[in-house]
């Protein structure tokens, strides 16, 4: 419904916490809600694992730069906001409407024949820390 995948947060033996993923759910809200729930059923705490944590993930199989105000003539541009590019993840700055778009935002890139993707700036609040998490995996160089 987001667009994109959850958050995941894992939950250590020594009961500190670790940001896994993020995603469109706030980690400090999850954590206060497992807190709660912990306290009300005392019952055990088990060890998360999650996919999706390796640094290159979702890649476009294309390399990317991120923060683009602009592109050269052989770079896709994912726009956002008032930076239009060749496709705009929201053009009036809505980051969940940019995260339910990202995924086909990055397919078209990929489909299409120029040899590199850019990407506009994405603020760095509440969703935006997920979608920014999702576009710094694909930039990242597989193995």
């Amino acid at each position: 419904e987001r667009g994109i995948e959850s958050t995941i947060l894992a939950v250590h033996s020594d009961g500190t916490w670790e940001e896994l993923r993020a995603g469109p759910l706030d980690s400090q809200a999850l954590k206060l809600d497992y807190e709660r729930q912990r306290r009300e059923s005392a019952g055990p705490v088990k060890t998360i694992t999650a996919p999706g944590q390796m640094a290159s993930h979702y890649s476009p199989g294309k390399p990317m730069d991120l923060e683009a105000q602009s592109a050269g003539t052989d770079t896709y541009h994912i726009g956002f906001g008032a930076i239009e590019g060749d496709l705009n993840l929201s053009r009036d700055g809505d980051l969940d409407e940019a995260a339910a778009r990202l995924y086909d935002a990055l397919h078209a890139a990929a489909r299409d024949p120029r040899a590199r993707i850019a990407v506009a700036p994405i603020p760095n609040d509440g969703i935006g820390r997920a979608i920014n998490d999702r576009l710094q995996r694909a930039a990242t160089p597989p193995d």
